[in-house]
């Protein structure tokens, strides 16, 4: 006989996990979402880093460009935000003329 666990020792029925939620289908022609300053920063930054030390992991870059993200003042930002925002004007120009359709 196997062991009970302890919600029926206890006299209760066990939870059942709720149903799963079905995806909502994406849209293949729907734009691109934009991408953030920090990520234009560590899409630059991730190739020096790889170049420098190839052996570096996944998730010790990511560690090593979020500390050198920090350690930034607004100036040093200031690039990738310009980039950041010609993005999101084009996001948004772009779920303008999409949503229309």
């Amino acid at each position: 006989m196997a062991p009970k666990k302890a919600a029926e020792k206890a006299g209760k029925s066990p939870k059942k996990a709720p149903a799963k939620k079905e995806k909502k289908e994406k849209d293949p022609n729907a734009p691109k979402r934009p991408l953030s300053a920090y990520m234009y920063f560590a899409s630059d930054k991730r190739v020096e880093m790889k170049k420098s030390d190839p052996s570096l992991s996944l998730g010790e870059v990511g560690k090593a460009t979020g500390a050198a993200w920090k350690e930034l003042s607004d100036k040093e930002k200031e690039p990738y935000q310009k980039k950041a925002d010609k993005d999101k004007a084009r996001y948004e120009k772009e779920k303008a003329a999409y949503e229309k359709k």
